[in-house]
């Protein structure tokens, strides 16, 4: 089954996402990068908007804190001591349970940052490029290297285009639940504190969304007595549906990698194994909003996600 893109051709790709015209509600805002030695600092409009973080005292790379429009940061943060369970979900992050037998989700191992590029910045639509490397916890031996092209629209969509390439050996991405690419959301918003899940067909609560597959589903709550939200988008180009963690503490993600842990074993996916130096490519969105579903447009976020990513 050939699902793969090679680096060449991504790359050539990357020139698509300048294209892409702004949106009219997104036009007068400016979309800017400051890069430091342990992060990148995101803002529209000239206000914080987030933070990619990537110094080595942490285990992955992450985005933490993350606003809405109205400054509500919409994250858990780090070592809150009312909300302490599963200390690795960390902001915004990609990672999986399991390739080639490696725990990365739980952070057993070591995915390091290798160089963070600004490709646009200071218009409607912000690009960067992370280079990670996904490392064996023990021997420090690649198993992975993760290139993400993360696109910045000014109503807050995200747009991650991640190209994972078996650089160094060959890569088996097993089945499981635990992955890939996730947010987990602050402790007031969460379903068990009242907040809301709301898939794209109208199905709700996580109990009915969890291990589907649906083109978006968005998690909602108050935070500072604002009513706020985050979808994840699933991109029709990937090679398979991909399938929704999410739970009422909190935890939202998403993932092509989980069809037996999902489903609990009535049904079954074909493994995931890339020949060192195949790659696969995943898109995803991540729509932040102020309001709910309705007030926020997450329908229109979706419409414009699948129309900016047609390659």
């Amino acid at each position: 089954m050939k699902l793969w893109l090679s680096r060449q051709v991504f790359s050539c790709l990357l020139m698509t996402f300048a294209a892409v015209l702004p949106s009219q509600a997104e036009a007068a805002d400016k979309v800017e990068f400051a890069k430091t030695e342990s992060a990148l600092e995101i803002t529209i409009d000239g206000q914080p908007f987030a933070t990619y973080n990537i110094s080595p005292e942490f285990r992955k790379p992450f985005l933490l804190p993350v606003r809405t429009a109205s400054g509500v940061v919409l994250n858990r943060p780090l070592g809150d001591p009312a909300d302490a369970d599963h200390p690795h979900h960390k902001g915004v992050w990609n990672s999986v349970d399991e390739v080639n037998g490696i725990k990365f989700w739980n952070e057993n191992g070591l995915i390091r940052n290798l160089s963070v590029r600004v490709i646009q910045s200071g218009g409607p639509v912000g690009i960067f490029e992370s280079i990670n490397q996904w490392r064996h916890p023990e021997t420090g031996e690649p198993q992975l290297t993760e290139t993400a092209i993360v696109t910045i629209h000014a109503n807050r969509l995200l747009v991650y285009d991640m190209l994972f390439t078996a650089s160094h050996v060959a890569a088996d991405f097993e089945d499981t639940k635990e992955g890939l690419f996730g947010v987990r959301v602050a402790a007031s918003m969460k379903e068990k504190n009242g907040g809301h899940v709301v898939a794209s067909d109208g199905t709700e609560t996580t109990k009915n969304c969890w291990g589907k597959a649906f083109p978006w589903i968005d998690y909602y709550g108050t935070v500072e007595g604002k009513t706020v939200g985050v979808a994840i988008m699933d991109h029709p180009g990937n090679f398979r549906p991909s399938r929704y963690h999410v739970r009422d503490y909190g935890l939202f993600s998403v993932s092509p990698f989980g069809n037996h842990a999902y489903t609990n074993g009535a049904e079954e996916a074909a493994p995931v194994h890339l020949e060192k130096n195949e790659s696969l490519r995943l898109r995803y969105g991540m729509f932040f909003h102020d309001g709910d579903t309705k007030d926020g447009h997450v329908a229109e976020a979706w419409e414009q996600f699948v129309s900016s990513t047609v390659n």
